[in-house]
């Protein structure tokens, strides 16, 4: 089943490129009126939601006025919920084809091209800037950066919006002006108008030295796209050619992607000494079981591959979906160290179904590793606590992150220090602690609804 998978939850999209059917309603069809859409859409509900045991028989689409509203409200007032009465399944959702297509095979979609966060209720930084993205190229002013604050918007302040609207309604708007307060400088104000964003899946690769002479190679992946395929080929063998051991992958904002791309980044880290045992498994509903289920295993992958005896995942809690299955599938086989934070929490996927101009995602199964090990939804537990400061480059030898990564392959610890740019706390076991009710990580790309 290779190929046909995909798990995500950035921009809100979902998973797959598997297409509905020869019964799928078609443009200009009866079917595609609204009623036929909503019926499309609770059909493959009953057919292929994860949790399909729970939906009541007799859901009434009448009751929903677009079938984007069905798949919201059914998905997460009749799935599974956490012991607070929260939903679980933050994911289902319906986009375009051609918005879905356009990302996953070209890595492009329509955005000002940051990832952000909150330090305070009215503090809002921006964690990532896509290159030549619409905010990295804004003028007047340096462009927006990392790190760089966000005043007001709109000539409104953040306390305002937050009271309000909320943010991610703002950042739906076709301009924006912003004002920013640079990490140094002065502040200033710029008017932003969205366009394509193209994403480099792989923005920054490193080859380090370690203490005991060999070399570490470093791999910071934004998202699980197919334009990062072909990267890994010429990264690996880059590591390679170094004689790189162990390897530190930092998906501190990577919310996730195609299945098929993070099993192909298991096997540039472990397909030459494990290929053919299994890297996954892919578990579907009782009714779609028997045709669906699937054990991906490890191949050699098209190019030089890491024998990879420790690695060391750098998290956030915006880090999900793929990037967990990739950690968590890596366990059985390798020593496993997570940097920075527990991860969101996404052991599930979606399938994509296509009908109209639309591509329905609803969450259909579950992965576990070659353990059987998954249902982490309360996030895989971090080892070493380590801050993102923002102030600081991601992957720079000063990121907080890095400092601690390199302590525990250098030392098999965790440092417990204050140091310029972040605190560091020790993590002295694996306790997953209660998740919080942040959202799902596609907060962090607001901009890009």
């Amino acid at each position: 089943m290779r190929g046909l998978l995909s798990i995500f939850v950035v921009f809100g999209l979902a998973a797959c490129s598997s297409g509905g059917g020869d019964d799928t309603p078609q443009v200009g069809t009866a079917e595609c009126e609204v009623d036929g859409q909503k019926q499309f859409v609770l059909d493959n509900l009953y057919a292929w939601y994860l949790w399909n045991d729970m939906l009541p028989p007799n859901i009434d689409i009448a009751n929903y006025a677009t079938p984007e509203e069905l798949i919201f409200e059914v998905t997460r007032e009749f799935g599974p919920q956490d012991m607070d009465g929260n939903p679980i399944d933050l994911f289902s959702s319906i986009n375009t084809i051609v918005a879905d297509a356009q990302f996953f095979g070209e890595g492009k979609y329509e955005g000002f091209g940051f990832s952000f966060d909150f330090l305070a209720s009215d503090d809002l930084r921006l964690t990532r800037v896509f290159t030549d993205s619409p905010a990295y190229v804004a003028e007047p002013g340096p462009g927006l950066r990392r790190g760089h604050r966000i005043l007001s918007l709109n000539g409104r302040s953040i306390a305002e919006i937050e009271a309000n609207e909320g943010v991610s309604a703002v950042f739906a708007e076709a301009t924006v002006t912003f004002e920013m307060r640079p990490v140094t400088g002065s502040d200033y104000t710029v008017s932003i108008t969205q366009d394509i964003v193209t994403i480099d899946p792989v923005p920054r690769t490193r080859i380090i030295p370690n203490a005991s002479g060999g070399n570490v190679g470093y791999l910071e992946l934004a998202t699980f796209i197919s334009t990062a395929d072909d990267k890994f080929t010429e990264v690996f063998g880059e590591f390679v050619a170094a004689g790189v051991d162990d390897v530190i992958v930092d998906l501190r904002y990577n919310g996730g992607g195609l299945v098929s791309t993070a099993q192909l980044l298991g096997d540039f880290l472990g397909g030459f000494a494990n290929a053919g045992l299994p890297f996954s498994h892919t578990q579907f509903n009782a009714d779609r079981a028997p045709a669906n289920n699937s054990t991906d295993l490890f191949q050699s992958p098209p190019g030089a591959t890491v024998n990879t005896s420790r690695l060391v995942i750098i998290a956030t809690l915006g880090t999900a979906s793929a990037s967990e299955l990739v950690t968590n599938s890596m366990e059985p086989y390798v020593d496993v160290w997570i940097v920075g934070d527990r991860t969101f929490g996404k052991p599930v996927g979606q399938v994509g179904l296509d009908f109209c101009d639309k591509r329905m995602r609803p969450t259909s199964f579950e992965t576990v590793n070659a353990d059987f090990e998954g249902d982490y939804f309360d996030g895989l537990p971090v080892d070493c606590a380590a801050s993102d400061d923002l102030n600081i480059a991601v992957g720079d030898d000063a990121d907080p992150n890095m400092i601690a990564a390199m302590e525990y392959l250098n030392t098999g610890g965790c440092p417990v220090a204050t140091v310029p740019g972040g605190q560091f706390k020790v993590s002295s076991e694996r306790a997953v602690r209660q998740r919080d009710r942040r959202g799902p990580p596609e907060r962090e790309f607001a901009d890009a609804y």
